[in-house]
């Protein structure tokens, strides 16, 4: 097992900027406003042949009023309680503040090794005036800028004594490699990390009721009740025109990153406000994507219902999602976690699905006859013969039909082909591909 290294500080210290580069890729959010980073963030990271995984937390704020610091604050205290090492980051700029000195005083309390790291180390009147950093009683302050990486090299030697040997055989690769991947997208405020803590029961991701409270990608590895993946929550998808602020463009750019990088897509839905036009347009991406897709009607609690209900609102959100229908909608309550699991369940049947494969014999067997007995349309006089049919090797199910005049086949038989298909094959929510190629 991995050991775990938690980067801690006040907010704007510069925790996700070395982070960031720690992890060699822009998987945390940067800004210059402070308190961007709100939940934990996991990455792995690699120093002289050692390999460990950071832990990026939100700024710690002592006694504050503000509900987001007192949510940061759970998380950063979650993330000590799981770690091995901790990095604990302060700013040269401002020096030794009350909430540095409250830090420090947690950290002189926890039984694990501390690092304590002077960022923003850019000169040496700078470096000199680090000097004060002695007295949080932690040890000799290491001066960093975690901008432009001088000293990096110098915390991360400090870091890997405190590490133990990566045993052989583990290293570069990502425990986590393999493993299907589902993403909760949806609309601010419709309940995407509520139900993220209902599956885990543990606070995962902050949760309250301003919309757009999560920013970045939140990360969880699930192994409970014979499932084994890795939960991505996402942050909410606004339109276009809505996004106002650099924060919330960064935080859409992720959210659409997710959808490229995951295998199914849970779309969330707010029971209470039904399936709008900017569900259609994430699950437009989602399509776009080719990725497998359940819809999670979430705050199913909250509404007035008979026994007809669910079969109603079913029939109104696969309306709007035409011409792709065949799609599990599950009706759930993060709060009473009802039916949270079967939504699990749903979607990890559709990552079974997206990867199945289909026998060239057999589909030649089953699709040929059915193709034969209703052919394209004759156009300009010309037949098409559609002779042989292959899936190709590739992450989604796509079909090749060969035939001797494929210039000729127009798009509703494209789409008769494909409801053909799902007749025959279980191919429930997952987008699929035909094409027609020249023998």
């Amino acid at each position: 097992m991995k050991s775990l290294v938690a980067i801690v500080g006040r907010p704007n210290v510069g925790k996700s900027t070395f982070f960031n580069r720690l992890v060699q890729r822009r998987d945390a959010i940067v800004d210059a406003i402070a308190g961007v980073t709100r939940d934990r963030h996991y990455g792995h990271s690699e120093w002289i042949g050692k390999h460990f995984n950071i832990v990026d937390t939100g700024g710690y704020v002592q006694g504050s009023e503000d509900i987001f610091e007192g949510e940061i604050r759970k998380q950063v205290e979650a993330a000590l309680t799981e770690c091995d090492a901790i990095l604990f980051l302060v700013d040269v700029e401002d020096g030794i503040t009350h909430d540095d000195k409250e830090i420090a005083a947690i950290l002189r309390r926890q039984d694990k090794p501390v690092v304590l790291v002077a960022n923003k180390v850019d000169n040496h009147q700078r470096a000199a005036d680090a000097a004060e950093f002695y007295t949080l009683g932690l040890g000799e302050p290491i001066c960093m800028s975690s901008i432009n990486g001088s000293g990096t090299g110098e915390v991360l030697d400090a870091l890997v004594q405190h590490i133990p040997d990566t045993p052989e055989g583990e290293g570069t690769e990502d425990p986590w490699d393999g493993l299907p991947k589902l993403a909760i997208v949806g609309r601010p405020n419709v309940g995407k990390s509520s139900l993220t803590n209902a599956l885990f029961e543990e606070e995962k991701s902050i949760v309250t009721d301003i919309a757009g409270t999560t920013r970045d990608t939140v990360n969880a590895h699930f192994n409970k009740f014979g499932m084994e993946f890795i939960l991505l929550d996402t942050a909410g998808l606004r339109k276009k025109g809505k996004v106002n602020q650099d924060l919330e463009f960064y935080s859409n750019m992720r959210s659409i990153r997710t959808i490229e990088e995951s295998d199914v897509c849970i779309l969330v839905i707010d029971a209470t406000q039904g399936f709008e036009s900017q569900d259609l347009s994430i699950l437009n991406v989602i399509e776009k994507n080719h990725k497998g897709l359940v819809i999670l009607v979430n705050k199913w609690d909250l509404v007035e219902k008979d026994h007809k209900s669910m079969d109603e609102y079913k029939k109104l959100i696969l309306e709007r999602t035409k011409p792709f229908v065949d799609i599990p909608v599950i009706f759930t309550s993060a709060i009473t976690k009802q039916r949270v699991l079967k939504g699990i369940e749903e979607a990890m049947d559709v990552y079974k699905r997206r990867s199945s494969r289909i026998t060239t014999s057999k589909l030649n067997d089953e699709m040929l006859p059915v193709v034969k007995h209703m052919p394209p349309p004759i156009y300009k006089g010309k037949e098409v013969k559609i002779k042989y049919i292959t899936q190709l090797p590739t992450r989604y199910p796509q079909f090749v039909y060969f035939c001797n005049l494929p210039q000729y086949v127009k798009e509703p038989y494209y789409r008769y082909v494909e409801n053909q298909m799902r007749k025959h094959y279980d191919f429930t929510g997952v987008p699929m591909e035909i094409y027609f190629r020249k023998k």
